[in-house]
Formats: C-alpha cells, structure tokens, sequence
C-alpha cells in the first residue's frame, strides 16, 4: 500500500521501454530484463514516465524498492511484485543490493487471445499492486525460474521464439494471479479458514488414490465434517466430497489421456474394486464414459486392452 503521497512532474516522458522513445512496428510483445542492469547505470534511479500499451511488472525479489506510482510512494522490500498499468506514472529508486527483474507486456499480447484468457490477468491491473511473495516460497522459487527462462529465450532466439516468451511471461503472471487472489481469500475469509482449507487440499492430493471420506480428513485435520463442508462451500463452491471427486476424476482424465494402460487396471491404480462402478461414476461425471473419453483425446494408442463394460 503506498505510504504517502508525492506531486508529479509538470512533464511525463512516455517511452516504449525505460529509454526507448520509440517502438518499432517489428517490436516483440514481451521484454524482460534485469532490475540491475538498468538501474545501475542510472545510479538506481528511474525517473517518472509511462509506456504506452505496455503493461509492467517489477519482480523485486531481494533489497529495497521507493516507487513512485501516480504521485503515491511506495517502499517495499523483496521479494515483491508490483504492478503497473500502462496509463500510470512510476519512478523507482533502488536499494545498491536491489535485484530481480522487470517484466514488459503488450497490452494486445496480454489482452487480445482468443476466448477470454486475457481477462485471468485484469485483477493485476485495475489498480496497481504490491503482492508479497515472503509467504509463498515455492511460488516465489517457481516465478523466478520462469523469469530466468525469459531471459535466457531473449537472449537466444529460436524457432517459436515469439510463441516462447509469450508461454513464459503469461505462466509467471499467472502464478502472480494466483499468489493475489489466495491472499484476497485469506483475507476476506480470514487466515485461518484459508490455512484450513489449504491444509485439506495437500491432504486430498496425498491420499485421494485411498478414497477416504470426508470423516476420515475432518478428523486428521481436528474438525468436524460439518465445518470442514461448510468450509470448501464457502470458499470453492463445491462440498468436500466432490472436491475429492473431482481430483479422483482429474487424475483418472490424465491416465486414460497419457497412460496406455487397460481401463481396468487405471481403475484399481486409482483406488476402485470395481472397474465397472469406476466407469458409472467416470461417466456420471464428466458426460462419457471412460473409453469415449479416450477416443475423444486420442489417449492411450499402445493400448489394446477394451473397455469395461458400464
């Protein structure tokens, strides 16, 4: 949140990129670079400008950032992520030890795909953001590996080098998506529930091959059934229960899709007695049954084992 406020300059540069007043009609819809790289030869000082159609991100991932962000300042130290909306002014003084990156993107890259893609991506940029990365250390280690993929592919073009930058830059802020609207459900919801909810999820992913029921997770996380339902309604939608199922159902989706292995034995992998019960619920559902759904996907050609009758 920014602390306090600070008048802007009576003339705004507008660039295509830090020190590009320009940008070529051949320009690539996504840039990275690094904060020190720029930075330092400006004596870690940024002036106020804007990027007209680009979108920013400051990955701020070790030291002290003083962001000028439409006239509010903003001190924030790493790991951090701030956002920034093409129409605003910023300017960033860096701490000497400051790193990490800065991530550029067309607007018409992030916004224009096919479907409706772009609009996962709008809550990083109705306002701008400060989403904290110290609580999500994973997340954090993946974002920064993403970005370091960036910029190894800048530097290096290949074949789909466009397509590459673009899969890499939608991924990290995708991530960034997600980190920000976890921290929105914490805290609306209030952290414990959130923890709560976070804990039954790894609990689902270690044991939903088991198929327990719900009893059995409300009692390894010390609650009753009743509260741990009215917990995933409240922030999923959906009761405990079909939020095992439905992870039974992802995995058995994966299996018929990449595993060339017999229905039957997908069915006793993921924890049924009953091939022909596993078939009923598969089709129940998710619409067909398991060996229409591989036909559909093309999934397990090796595969020579029929079906199992519904």
């Amino acid at each position: 949140m920014p602390s306090m406020t600070s008048p802007l300059p009576a003339r705004i540069p507008q660039f295509a990129l830090y020190g590009e007043l320009t940008r070529g009609t051949d320009a690539e819809g996504v840039h990275i670079e690094l904060i020190e790289t720029r930075s330092r030869k400006y004596d870690w000082h940024i002036d106020t400008h804007t990027h007209a159609g680009l979108f920013q991100v400051l990955f701020l991932l070790g030291g002290q950032v003083r962001a000028n962000i439409d006239g509010a300042l903003w001190e924030c130290a790493g790991p951090v992520a701030l956002t920034i909306h093409p129409s605003l002014p910023h300017g960033f003084d860096f701490s000497a030890e400051a790193h990490g990156y800065v991530l550029t993107i067309d607007q018409d890259m992030l916004f224009a795909a096919d479907g409706h893609e772009g609009d996962l991506f709008a809550p990083l940029f109705l306002q701008p953001l400060a989403v904290r990365l110290d609580a999500v250390p994973d997340t954090c280690a993946r974002i920064e590996a993403l970005l370091q993929n960036l910029i190894s592919e800048a530097a290096w073009p290949r074949q789909g080098h466009t397509l590459m930058l673009e899969w890499l830059a939608r991924s990290a802020l995708l991530m960034l998506v997600r980190v920000h609207a976890e921290r929105r459900i914490a805290d609306t919801s209030g952290r414990g529930d959130f923890e709560l909810f976070s804990r039954f999820r790894v609990e689902v992913e270690r044991h939903y091959k088991e198929q327990w029921q719900v009893g059995r997770y409300a009692d390894l996380l010390r609650v009753a059934p009743t509260r741990l339902n009215r917990l995933c309604l409240k922030l999923a939608g959906k009761s405990a229960f079909e939020i095992t199922q439905d992870r039974l159902m992802l995995e058995a989706c994966r299996k018929l899709t990449y595993v060339p292995a017999g229905i039957a034995s997908i069915a006793y992998e993921l924890g049924f007695q009953d091939p022909a019960y596993f078939s009923r619920l598969f089709k129940k559902l998710i619409g067909v049954t398991p060996k229409a759904f591989r036909q559909q996907t093309g999934g397990g050609a090796a595969s020579t084992i029929e079906d199992v009758p519904a």
